[in-house]
């Protein structure tokens, strides 16, 4: 190996020192949940601390401007400006204030989405459009990738949106984000560009993309835990939009409590509403902190020598690999479609080898940063040898008997 990856190694696995977590089991579940650093913990004591100590004091004195603090520290990961970062709770509840901006109508009153998007999003859309547009899938025939081509041919004058996956959540794909964007420009639709699965393992710069929307969140590669999710709006586009999905917090003036019409903040607050999930942005805190101390060019080239690792090991057992072969192509995840995927991954769990299994897919691992590669090296073999000696069926027998 040489000797400068060896030091980036070195250097990058210093920070398994910032997550117990990840010492009595073999983390490889990133894109699902990123293992919790320890700085979490302390900065969920400071939460009760403030709410036991200060009580409703701590809005004035530390909570009413934490959206935008957080909002910010996201915006200089993904090359957003400052401001332009709102945080909701989840990506479906974020990619709904961004629908509630437009009118469905003709012409402009079709959505095109891939096949492999997260269904959450599709059920959204679908529903949304349900009277008054429609939704175009575009499929992914070899179910790992979207044609470039026939996705860029479904968006046409009569588009409104284009929410797209950065990465397909199922096989890692990256998708052309770039060729998207221009291609929904020319024919004057807007991209909601969704980072879930990108932002934290996969560099990106939002501004120089020209993307309009960017959802995402903390939960996964930026080891920040459930609650903390966020929406990007091109600052150029923002003072045009009035999300119909709002609130009292997206008032210039929320405590003058005036009645309506609303009178619409000007920055991030625009496109929240309610009362923001406190504890999840302490949470979230010390994930961001950490991804900015590494820095995205790092995690990205620690990444790939581990996917490349892992798509190596499970293709020389003759293995299935729904995830692209090209590192270029892939983020984090590799999925191994494996006989029995879902039994296997659920038995390599119950051994904490922390895996996930999703159809379509099957098994996904997920390495990060603080990941060794014993760590890949030793699933990898678990796998064979369950597969070898067929332990995950005998486990799984035992378990009807039990329940």
């Amino acid at each position: 190996m040489p000797s400068g990856i060896a030091a980036v190694q070195r250097d990058l696995l210093s920070y398994r020192d910032e997550f117990d977590s990840v010492r009595n089991c073999r983390y490889l579940i990133s894109n699902s949940l990123g293992a919790m650093p320890n700085r979490a913990a302390t900065a969920l004591a400071d939460y009760a601390a403030a709410w036991k100590r200060r009580g409703v004091r701590a809005w004035e004195e530390t909570w009413w401007m934490m959206s935008r603090q957080v909002g910010d520290r996201i915006a200089s990961l993904i090359g957003g400006a400052p401001d332009s970062v709102s945080m909701h709770p989840n990506v479906t509840s974020a990619s709904a204030t961004v629908l509630s901006c437009f009118d469905v109508a003709p012409p402009r009153n079709k959505v095109v989405m891939v096949e492999m998007e997260f269904p959450s999003l599709q059920y959204l859309y679908h529903e949304w459009l349900r009277d008054a547009g429609h939704v175009r899938i575009v499929p992914c025939p070899d179910g790992i990738a979207v044609p470039t081509e026939h996705l860029l041919e479904a968006i046409d004058e009569t588009t409104l949106l284009v929410p797209i996956s950065h990465v397909l959540f199922l096989s890692s794909a990256i998708v052309d984000a770039k060729a998207v964007i221009e291609r929904a420009h020319r024919v004057g639709a807007l991209v909601v560009l969704d980072t879930f699965h990108s932002t934290g393992v996969l560099p990106f710069d939002v501004t120089e993309l020209g993307v309009d929307f960017a959802v995402g969140g903390c939960l996964k590669w930026l080891c920040g835990g459930p609650g903390a999710c966020f929406l990007y709006v091109r600052p150029d586009l923002a003072l045009d939009l009035k999300p119909r999905l709002t609130g009292w917090m997206s008032h210039d003036n929320p405590f003058a409590f005036a009645q309506p019409p609303l009178r619409r903040s000007q920055g991030a607050y625009r496109f929240i509403n309610g009362t923001p999930n406190i504890p999840a942005l302490y949470a979230c805190g010390p994930g961001l902190e950490i991804a900015a101390e590494i820095g995205p060019t790092a995690i990205r080239r620690r990444s790939m020598e581990m996917t490349a690792r892992l798509y190596d090991l499970a293709r020389s057992h003759g293995w299935t690999v729904m995830t692209p072969e090209d590192p270029s192509a892939r983020a984090g995840t590799v999925s191994i479609d494996i006989p029995d995927a879902s039994p296997v991954a659920a038995e390599l769990t119950a051994r904490d080898f922390l895996v996930d299994y999703r159809p379509g897919a099957g098994i996904r691992i997920a390495p990060h940063f603080y990941t060794t590669d014993d760590d890949i090296d030793a699933v990898i073999a678990e796998i064979a040898s369950m597969l070898s000696d067929r332990s995950y069926e005998r486990q799984a027998t035992h378990q009807r008997v039990v329940t």
